[in-house]
């Protein structure tokens, strides 16, 4: 069935006030939507109210997030570079789930100021090779302090950026129908 939409879902990463995650996942997502064999949605880490510490029995907020990480077919993770990694908040939400992830595509698009967030992005594959999902190879970088930034920090449409995110949905778009195939088939066992 490679004629029905792949279900996207767009992860946005960091719940930090001020932060510009949103911003910057609503400028993927839009780009993401103009393509027809995906079905993007939008998923907000600051909408959902985690427990501080990990309970005996899932929360329904834990639940809630773990539901719509196992009816995605693929991800989008938008995630800034903290301190040469990513946010606590994400590294939590993604614990939650488990075999969720299992056998699904996961791109990345990553920020920072002065760096396009490289250490996120190596950080976030380690994680998700150890849930046996697969990340892209490649993904999409911005530098908040660039020019193609504007004032809002809302990124600019610029014909590197543009090729940045068609390559990477190209490659999320192939991994996720095949997974998707293969999940079908044959349950993943890990």
């Amino acid at each position: 069935m490679t004629d029905q939409p792949l279900n996207v879902t767009v992860i946005i990463g960091s719940t930090r006030a001020g932060r510009v995650c949103d911003t910057v996942g609503a400028w993927f997502a839009e780009r993401a939507r103009l393509r027809d064999d995906l079905a993007v949605e939008v998923l907000d880490l600051a909408a959902y109210a985690f427990p501080a510490c990990y309970p005996e029995e899932a929360t329904p907020s834990m639940r809630r997030f773990t539901g719509t990480v196992s009816g995605a077919d693929a991800f989008v993770v938008v995630t800034p570079e903290y301190n040469r990694s990513f946010p606590a908040s994400l590294k939590q939400a993604i614990d939650y789930a488990y075999d969720e992830w299992q056998a699904k595509p996961v791109g990345i698009v990553a920020y920072g100021s002065g760096s396009r967030g490289h250490y996120a992005v190596e950080q976030l594959r380690t994680v998700f090779t150890a849930l046996h999902a697969v990340t892209m190879r490649d993904w999409v970088g911005l530098d908040l302090l660039a020019a193609s930034i504007d004032e809002s920090c809302r990124p600019l449409d610029t014909d590197d950026r543009l090729r940045a995110i068609a390559a990477m949905l190209d490659q999320l778009t192939w991994w996720g129908r095949a997974l998707r195939a293969g999940r079908r088939d044959q349950p993943y066992v890990s």
